[in-house]
């Protein structure tokens, strides 16, 4: 029976993980070099697609640029033609074998569709949480029928998911909110 209750909590554990990877691609109105970690780059004339991350080094150049130097220099237009295209706004500049992106401040409107993306994918995780806390529900039913638990086994671990998933939905909101106030610092 606990073993459901562990493995609800480790899914929903990944689902955490997810969002918070997810939030990092998010951008605020600092440099972090996780915005440009994972846009995929075409290059080598269109024979390779390749993650920015497995391309290059990625590092910030004090609060509102990031330097991006690769492997090869080859890649280096490539490189920057994604970055242009990508809806991130930001402009690099070749210096050399390096790019510098300069991360421009993000406007009033820019911040409030960012905030209502944060709260979509929020909603997106709690559905997920949700989706879990039903299949474990399901189980716990599947066992109580089956009668291999009794009725007070399956009131009580019941009652274990719906308050492990209380504090999920506080804790996704605190993720949230977190993010919220890291874009609407200005």
């Amino acid at each position: 029976m606990d073993a459901i209750l562990e493995q609800f909590k480790q899914s929903a554990e990944k689902t955490f993980i997810y969002l918070k990877e997810d939030f990092k691609s998010i951008r605020t109105g600092k440099s972090n070099p996780a915005l440009l970690e994972n846009l995929i780059i075409e290059t080598y004339g269109g024979q390779s697609k390749l993650k920015l991350l497995e391309l290059a080094t990625i590092m910030t150049e004090g609060p509102t640029a990031l330097s991006v130097t690769p492997f090869d220099p080859a890649t280096l237009s490539d490189i920057e033609k994604t970055i242009l295209k990508s809806s991130l706004g930001i402009t690099p500049s070749i210096q050399g074998h390096r790019l510098l992106a300069k991360i421009p401040p993000l406007s009033q409107e820019q911040r409030e569709k960012l905030v209502r993306l944060i709260n979509q994918k929020t909603e997106e995780k709690k559905n997920v949480i949700r989706n879990y806390r039903d299949d474990a529900r399901k189980k716990i039913k599947q066992l109580f029928e089956s009668k291999e638990i009794s009725e007070d086994e399956k009131y009580r671990i019941e009652k274990d998911i719906d308050s492990e998933t209380q504090k999920m939905m506080e804790h996704l909101q605190k993720i949230r909110e977190s993010k919220e106030r890291e874009i609407m610092q200005i």
